[in-house]
């Protein structure tokens, strides 16, 4: 104990003791001095930079001194970079602790001898601290950075340092980082640089201005093989390599900054967004459609945008997304993004309303529809050719867009479920304020999306399932059910031109086989659509004008479809050249084929008198519905008439000697002014035995005026000097009708011969017909000027 107590008081103890406080008090300072001038770590400066699928960059967004970088871990950057950089600049990266004596000795050494400034001393690690706290070239800044570096070791990893140097380090101009200067210089990813660009881009950061290549080709290629020389100075690549890397010509890329799919980009750039924003996009297919889009900008009437939505059919991924034909084209609204404006979809919701249709058993691909005039109340409906083309089968009124048969369709399906169906199936509909669903839903009566009418449209291509589509990879796939699988086979079928089961479908289809389509047009040519689903991919097309003027002459069939065409076209070629096939289509095991007659739609013997026209007609489970018939058909006038008739084919009552009973099948009565006169309702009834005439009111139908409704609004047309003149007929009754407009005699007529009525100029009017029973019918309308 007493010797301990001795070495405590002795000389050296105190030493070590001494040595041990000043230490303790000196890693203490450090730690206060940490504490109180802290890292400056890089923070979320708001650069971003948005990527392609395959990290394209496709924009950028500059953070406040207008740099923009690309941030890359070293395992994303070519190893030939990483060995050229490392050997250039600080070979003992990995075994120093920030700060290399040997390197810092050799380089003063160096500079007296040759009385500038030859080489330097820094470290990978003082490079990194000089670019988070930029110091001036003096005594006192380079203490700074020597402080700072001490820091950085401290604090982080040297894989961490290193990945500071790969995001920040200068290259020129508004370039940070060797990921964007990979991208500006030479066009492609920092990981499939070959050995000349990585020596290239090793040396850049040591004078960034005065190396730029696209400005100082000839001083950056020098400093590539000054590179290189080190490399072999070192023995690091073979020569083989290194003979080859200096005898490659400097080649660069044009310099372009990302300038693809701005609108996405803006889009997706949040608040919170990370750095690097990836999207499903593809790059090249991308700038082939902005260039696509353009030129097509000469086609387009002023003041006019456009917007083209391209997403894979399985992984609803977007392929390809504009959503204005140019951005800096303020004439044209260029910064609005047609892909999510809510717009009146047109016709473009007439596909689901047919598909649903079936599932609800109410029609077959085939079922007898009316293209026929109609009024519900104060909305009276019309065409887009402004004709009627009386009977129609549902296949041919969806191909052709009639707008007459789809009210039809959606009063009987009922417009509230049709709109709460699409919601349910992923495809909201906006109506205005305290609006409800009515008729004109069907006609582009409420709002939608073109990002959402493709998601509803990839219930054709997948199975029924509609769904959301998906702008970056991380996006889970949201489905919905809209249709049943056969439905939705039937609608592509009938949209891609194969309506019709008894034809070839290859010899139908001589252009475009895979290509189901559809058109559209709102209300005033305000919106012109085409939505298109091929083989794989989903396309989508809107044209008009973003702040809702009309565009006269522009509709989806012309403006829309040419456009949304040759998108197909060119992804085909793609596809061709890819060596991809198409998808095989395979028909759902409960669609079937019927055999059909017109008119009253269901199966039956070709030589049944009652199989008007016979069709062949896809058809669901079996199921085949018969003809629907108009909610405004006129009582007691049905598609099945049941008569007596004796041996002599006349109509007699059922009390009669000889008395058959038989079923005549009659047309929907509306249609009677289309059908040819041996179709019509009084040739198809027997004439009657005037010996044993039938009793009761199936021998007379009620009358009913052809031509005009009650409350319809009739005017001349604005060209025309001449008086308002309306055909008219009449159904049921019997023999003879006599006219008589506003208690006036008109004429008379024979069964359904029709007679021209001459309207008075203005003011309400009305008509009425006789006949020969007795029976009235009358019509009360408005003649407006």
């Amino acid at each position: 104990m007493p010797s301990l107590a001795r070495w405590w008081r002795s000389r050296p103890c105190k030493a070590v003791r001494a040595l041990v406080i000043g230490v303790v008090a000196l890693m203490g300072l450090l730690w206060l001095a940490d504490r109180i001038w802290p890292l400056p770590m890089p923070s979320d400066d708001l650069a971003r930079v948005v990527l392609a699928e395959d990290g394209t960059p496709l924009w950028r967004f500059a953070d406040a001194d207008g740099v923009w970088r690309y941030p890359v871990s070293p395992e994303q950057v070519s190893p030939l970079y990483l060995q050229a950089l490392l050997t250039y600049e600080d070979r003992w990266f990995y075994r120093h602790l920030g700060v290399n004596p040997m390197a810092l000795v050799r380089a003063a050494w160096l500079n007296a001898r040759g009385g500038r400034v030859v080489s330097g001393g820094s470290t990978l690690s003082m490079q990194v601290a000089r670019l988070l706290d930029p110091h001036d070239r003096t005594v006192a800044g380079k203490l700074r950075q020597l402080w700072r570096t001490l820091q950085l070791e401290w604090h982080l990893s040297k894989r961490e340092i290193l990945q500071i140097y790969l995001d920040r380090a200068p290259f020129g101009g508004t370039l940070q980082g060797v990921a964007a200067a990979s991208w500006a210089y030479l066009g492609k990813s920092p990981l499939h640089l070959t050995p000349s660009e990585a020596a290239l881009l090793a040396v850049l950061p040591q004078a960034p201005s005065r190396l730029r290549p696209d400005r100082h080709p000839e001083r950056a290629e020098r400093a590539r093989n000054k590179v290189l020389q080190r490399l072999a100075q070192y023995q690091v690549w073979p020569e083989q390599r290194l003979r080859e890397a200096a005898e490659e010509p400097l080649v660069l890329a044009p310099r372009q900054e990302p300038a693809l799919a701005p609108l996405l980009a803006r889009r997706l750039n949040t608040p919170g967004s990370p750095p690097l924003i990836r999207t499903t996009v593809d790059a090249g297919l991308q700038r082939r459609l902005e260039d696509l889009l353009l030129g097509w900008r000469a086609r387009l009437p002023e003041r006019t945008s456009a917007a083209i939505l391209v997403v894979d059919a399985q992984t609803m991924a977007v392929r390809a997304y504009l959503g204005s034909v140019d951005l800096t084209d303020a004439r044209r609204f260029g910064h609005v993004d047609m892909v999510r404006a809510l717009r009146s979809p047109g016709s473009t919701l007439k596909p689901f309303l047919y598909g649903l249709a079936m599932d609800d058993g109410l029609i077959h691909s085939e079922s007898l529809l009316q293209d026929v005039p109609r009024r519900y109340g104060d909305y009276r409906p019309g065409n887009f050719s402004s004709g009627f083309s009386g009977p129609v089968s549902a296949s041919s009124a969806l191909a052709l867009s009639l707008n007459l048969p789809a009210v039809q369709l959606l009063e009987a399906y009922g417009p509230k479920r049709f709109a709460a169906q699409l919601r349910m199936g992923g495809l909201p509909l906006t109506l205005p304020p305290l609006a409800e669903p009515n008729l004109s839903l069907i006609l582009g009566g409420a709002g939608s999306r073109l990002e959402d009418l493709v998601g509803g449209y990839a219930a054709l291509a997948r199975e029924g399932r509609s769904a959301q589509v998906r702008l970056q990879p991380q996006a889970p796939l949201v489905e919905h059910r809209l249709m049943s699988p056969g439905a939705a086979w039937i609608i592509r079928r009938i949209l891609s031109g194969q309506a019709r089961p008894d034809r070839d479908p290859h010899a139908e289809l001589v252009r475009r086989p895979q290509l189901a389509w559809k058109t559209g047009t709102s209300y005033g040519f305000r919106d012109a659509w085409s939505i298109g689903v091929g083989p794989r991919y989903l396309i989508g097309v809107w044209i008009g004008r973003p702040d809702g003027t009309p565009v006269a002459g522009q509709f989806g069939l012309a403006s829309a479809a040419p456009l949304m065409l040759q998108v197909h076209d060119l992804l085909s070629n793609r596809d061709s050249q890819r060596g991809l096939e198409a998808p095989v289509q395979r028909t759902p095991a409960n669609v079937g084929v019927a055999a059909i007659c017109w008119p009253l739609g269901q199966a039956m013997s070709r030589q049944d008198g009652n199989c008007r026209r016979q069709r062949f007609a896809w058809t669901l489970d079996g199921t085949v519905p018969p003809t629907l018939q108009a909610a405004d058909q006129p009582l007691g006038l049905g598609l099945r008439e049941h008569i007596w008739v004796n041996d002599r084919g006349l109509r007699v009552d059922s009390n009669c000697p000889g008395a058959q009973a038989r079923e005549v099948a009659l047309w929907p009565a509306p249609l009677e002014p289309w059908l040819p006169r041996t179709e019509r309702r009084a040739a198809r009834l027997p004439a009657m035995d005037p010996t044993c005439p039938p009793q009761g009111p199936v021998s007379a139908p009620p009358l009913a005026i052809v031509g005009i409704r009650s409350g319809d609004h009739l005017r001349r047309p604005a060209t025309s000097g001449e008086p308002l003149q309306v055909a008219v007929s009449a159904l049921g009754g019997s023999g003879r009708r006599w006219w008589f407009l506003n208690g006036q005699p008109l004429g008379e007529t024979q069964g359904q011969d029709s007679l021209m009525v001459r309207l008075p100029q203005a003011g309400q009017a009305e008509l009425s017909a006789l006949d020969e029973s007795g029976e009235t019918a009358r019509v009360v309308f408005q003649v407006n000027e």
